[in-house]
């Protein structure tokens, strides 16, 4: 693992989206056996996974040895329209006939918040084929995160208790938005060969300005074991 930050500035949105798209493609084509690779929600994202499901892409991606995950999920019901699961299987997996037992989202029905937060990381735990995670070994091939206006990424946000958490997998974060939401941890997140950040739009300007002067804000603590890429368009990038 090399520990590098690379960064890349694409003119707009929908190249940020190509290379985002080519990066996953290339990655997985280049790596031996089933891989594992950890989905982001927003829009940025879900534009690569269109992409992904394009004639240009899907037929050169080896989808037989993927595996999806999630960093992080709103505990509402599948068919909601904020689930990440529902809009990735709407704009990639079904149109790219994914195989379903290469899908894993999180349970949001049926159980609680935490009995979902621990589930999830017992599912992890089962991939990964141990319980302590090894910096030599992750458990991720690649990473994708989004980041808010207020530097969250993933369901980490600022001022929350699950910032410091080193222990759990994954864990609830209760009472921060309207809906709970499950999330990995850093130490999850940070499982990885590469972690891809991805930032659009004039709105992430502030939050790069932000992380240049030094502010606590949580993306701007993520440290993968592997390669951190930033992949930024234009008006993101613009003076950051």
């Amino acid at each position: 693992m090399t520990g590098a930050t690379l960064r890349e500035v694409l003119p707009d949105a929908e190249a940020l989206a190509r290379r985002g798209a080519e990066f996953v493609l290339q990655t997985c084509q280049q790596a031996s056996g089933d891989l594992r690779v950890c989905l982001a929600g927003g829009t940025t994202p879900k534009r690569m996974y269109e992409l992904l499901a394009t004639p240009e892409f899907a037929p050169r991606m080896p989808w037989a040895r993927v595996h999806w995950f999630w960093g992080d999920e709103r505990f509402v019901p599948q068919e909601d329209p904020s689930n990440n699961y529902r809009n990735t299987r709407i704009a990639m997996f079904g149109p790219a006939a994914v195989p379903v037992t290469h899908i894993h989202p999180v349970r949001t029905v049926g159980t609680t918040p935490d009995q979902a937060a621990t589930e999830y990381e017992r599912l992890l735990q089962s991939a990964y084929g141990s319980a302590t995670l090894d910096p030599a070994r992750p458990l991720f091939d690649v990473v994708l995160l989004g980041f808010g206006d207020d530097g969250h990424c993933a369901s980490l946000f600022p001022g929350t208790a699950v910032l410091s958490e080193r222990r759990r997998w994954a864990a609830a974060v209760v009472g921060v938005k309207p809906e709970p939401r499950i999330t990995l941890t850093y130490p999850t997140l940070e499982s990885a060969r590469h972690l891809v950040v991805l930032g659009a739009g004039a709105g992430k300007h502030e939050v790069l300005q932000r992380i240049q002067r030094g502010d606590d804000l949580p993306i701007a603590h993520v440290r993968p074991v592997g390669t951190l890429h930033w992949f930024l368009d234009r008006a993101a990038a613009e003076g950051a």
